[in-house]
């Protein structure tokens, strides 16, 4: 079942790596007390992921923060290390955290993964946006298969 607004984030664990090697993240933990906007893309390193989806929250993150959101999550269905490269890369420093969804376990808790079989990526979570108030889930934004519209940091900002 997919999650829905109003719904609870469901119980799953999610990586990041720090100095000292990868962290294991529970969501139920990271998810209390504080509203985040966590977006989702298919596959760190990916055209419109690494073009515009991630550098849209990373030049948003300022108007994010100061309409009230604690921190700001992007996650996919890659390792801790390539999420780590990919933000590197990109710059996002301490705007955006990289949080690795390696099995897919938490795309398959909130219902929103997706087959990329036929593009050589096997299971994946879809795209999408949403912010997360204290475990809660207050906004849910799910793209279409290929578009890029309603998960932008610019539509959820329209959405504060």
């Amino acid at each position: 079942m997919t999650i829905r607004i109003g719904d609870s984030i469901p119980p799953a664990t999610l990586a990041k790596v720090t100095g000292d090697g990868p962290e294991r993240i529970d969501t139920a933990s990271y998810f209390a007390g504080r509203r985040i906007a966590l977006f989702s893309v298919p596959g760190a390193f990916t055209p419109t992921c690494s073009a515009r989806h991630l550098p849209g929250f990373v030049d948003k993150a300022a108007e994010l923060k100061a309409k009230g959101i604690d921190e700001i999550a992007c996650t996919a269905v890659n390792d801790a290390f390539v999420m780590a490269a990919w933000g590197k890369s990109a710059g996002v420093d301490d705007k955006v955290t990289m949080l690795a969804d390696g099995n897919g376990e938490f795309a398959k808790a909130v219902g929103l993964e997706m087959d990329g079989s036929k593009f050589g990526m096997g299971l994946r979570a879809q795209r999408y946006s949403m912010i997360v108030n204290d475990g809660i889930v207050e906004q849910l934004n799910v793209e279409q298969g290929g578009a890029f519209e309603v998960s932008s940091a610019d539509h959820l900002l329209g959405q504060l």
